[in-house]
């Protein structure tokens, strides 16, 4: 197969893509155009819970699009309350939206927080999120980031989002006033770097919050569906937030999110929320087939000992190489290198023969590892012994 240039060409440029069409994966590899297969530790950042498609997901989908599609967000359909009962009887939470994506669920977010501070604060608006922290990429939830450079990309901005320090209380209690009405945070800042906010802040962040009548809401876009050892990492903490985000994990693969609160925290009225494709019967399906998947007897107890593998064997790069140790929860985790050679680090695993290796580098002193949550230890342990040849190879040119 030849790599399709015009076809490249009719695509939006927005990002750098090498020239490499994936053509089929099953569970932690892919396949190129070309035949070659790669070890994925991306797993469409931390998108394919259960590895590349999954027998579970395919064949859950496939039997609901014989039976049904999509009859439209104005009526139930049974897989989508089956999914809702399955979050709200796993969580603290009462109610569930269903959305297509992360940003969506995290503007839903917004949105709720905004109508609860106008019902229950004389219309409060302002959200405290944190420096480094990654909502998503609307305008809104661009404001609501922390990341560089993103407060004059597309100015200007939603206004009302002041930014704390993450571990920092103080920097939290300095920015409310009488127009705040919630703090928002992801449990592991995972474009930031892998930093996660410590059970002390977590449970700080919840007494502040009551304290001043205010919603905590949890950003477990990445983080939730089992990806930090347990199904949500809010549950590692021992607190009970408002409001919680899900996307990327919760379909295994495919287009799928959702909003979850508590009853006290909902409070959309008709008409005030919606979607096209929200809570579909096919999306949802998929969704049950990887919760199912997860709630599993063994299942959570798997991710965490192949957490402890992956932290142990990078750890034991890190003293090898002089690094900096390894951070992160579950299966997000990050190495923390002493030079700023990620992306190189990643080129050379990409095009590494006979068999590449994906890796990400959201910074460049750090490499991110996002592994399929059934990851074998046999994939994991081949993923460590690449990554000190590769390291090997690039520091020896």
């Amino acid at each position: 197969m030849q790599f399709d240039r015009s076809g490249a060409k009719a695509l939006m440029d927005i990002t750098a893509r090498p020239e490499l069409v994936f053509v089929r994966g099953q569970g932690s590899w892919l396949e190129d155009h070309n035949g070659k297969r790669y070890l994925d530790m991306i797993q469409g950042w931390a998108v394919n819970a259960l590895g590349h498609s999954p027998k579970v997901i395919v064949d859950a989908m496939h039997e609901q699009a014989q039976k049904l599609m999509n009859p439209s967000p104005a009526f139930y359909n049974e897989p989508s309350m089956a999914l809702a009962k399955r979050l709200t009887g796993a969580s603290c939470f009462d109610r569930v939206f269903f959305a297509n994506s992360g940003g969506e669920a995290n503007e839903g977010a917004i949105k709720l927080a905004r109508k609860w501070g106008k019902v229950n604060r004389n219309g409060s608006y302002k959200i405290i999120t944190f420096d480094h922290g990654f909502h998503g990429r609307t305008i809104a939830t661009m404001s609501a980031s922390g990341k560089e450079g993103w407060d004059t990309m597309f100015a200007p901005q939603v206004e009302g989002f002041p930014k704390a320090v993450l571990n920092d209380i103080d920097s939290v209690k300095a920015l409310i006033d009488d127009k705040t009405v919630a703090v928002m945070l992801e449990p592991v800042q995972g474009e930031g770097g892998v930093i996660a906010a410590t059970k002390e802040f977590m449970q700080q962040l919840r007494a502040l919050t009551r304290e001043n009548n205010m919603l905590l809401i949890v950003d477990e876009v990445q983080t939730g569906m089992g990806r930090t050892g347990k199904m949500f990492a809010y549950q590692h903490s021992e607190i009970e937030p408002d409001i919680m985000t899900l996307a990327k994990g919760i379909g295994g693969g495919i287009p799928l999110a959702a909003l979850c609160a508590t009853e006290s925290a909902s409070c959309f009225a008709h008409g005030e929320q919606g979607g096209t494709y929200g809570g579909n019967p096919v999306m949802a399906a998929a969704g049950l087939a990887v919760f199912d998947t997860l709630a599993a007897p063994g299942f959570m107890e798997s991710v965490q000992a192949r957490s402890k593998q992956l932290s142990d064997g990078l750890n034991a790069i890190s003293d090898k190489w002089g690094m900096n140790g390894e951070r992160g929860m579950g299966l997000l985790r990050a190495l923390k290198m002493d030079r700023p050679d990620g992306a190189a680090i990643v080129l050379a695993a990409r095009n590494r023969e006979p068999q590449g290796m994906l890796l990400n580098a959201p910074r460049p002193e750090l490499l991110r590892f996002m592994p399929a949550l059934n990851v074998t230890a046999d994939e994991l342990a081949l993923a460590l012994s690449e990554l000190d040849a590769i390291i090997t190879e690039v520091r020896s040119r």
